[in-house]
């Protein structure tokens, strides 16, 4: 008796090639929902992280606004003191040229007359008439004695005449103004003792 066995043979390649089809189809699957998975996952790490950033760059924008406003009121600031400083140089200078003519007043001798005045920062040049070189002599003393004037020293000291046709001696001198420094708050000299006068205490 024969068998054929033929029929047989094919539908086991038939289910072995739908089972083939079925796991290919599956695997398909598969990888397209890993993929969607990762997609969906990777976009919204991104769409965080846009997030983060724009959040950042706003941040960024406001410091940089407050940075620019900060460095505006250190300019206003620096104007300000500069200005200050100014005024009370001014007021320093002020006070400074009054007590120096009130010194240079109460130490000019009778027959000394002052003639012209120049001060450049500390240096003064001073030119004035005496009725003889002891009074212009007098004069030097008295303003070496005093505490506001340094370094007094005569240029020139030549006879001249007056308008009246009277003998009289021209001079020119030379000295310094010892200027105060300035004072802290607590009222002490910020530099301290000045030096002593011509190696005087």
């Amino acid at each position: 008796m024969r068998i054929n066995l033929l029929p047989h043979r094919e539908e086991k390649r038939k289910a072995r090639r739908q089972q083939f089809y079925a796991l290919l189809g599956a695997l398909a699957v598969l990888a397209g929902f890993i993929w969607f998975m990762g997609f969906t996952i990777i976009s919204s790490e991104i769409g965080t992280q846009q997030v983060k950033n724009e959040f950042l760059q706003k941040e960024i924008d406001v410091l940089k606004k407050d940075i620019e406003e900060i460095a505006r009121l250190k300019e206003q600031t620096d104007a300000l003191l500069k200005r200050k400083q100014v005024i009370e140089s001014l007021q320093g200078n002020r006070a400074e040229t009054l007590r120096m003519f009130d010194e240079l007043l109460r130490r000019v001798p009778d027959g000394v007359r002052i003639v012209n005045l120049n001060q450049n920062a500390t240096n003064i040049d001073l030119n004035g008439e005496s009725v003889s070189e002891a009074r212009v002599s007098s004069l030097m003393r008295n303003l070496e004695d005093s505490p506001l004037f340094q370094q007094v020293s005569a240029v020139e000291i030549k006879a001249g005449a007056a308008a009246t046709g009277r003998q009289i001696f021209l001079f020119q001198l030379k000295m310094q103004v010892e200027r105060q420094a300035p004072a802290a708050a607590d009222g002490k000299s910020i530099a301290g003792k000045s030096p002593a006068k011509d190696g005087k205490s």
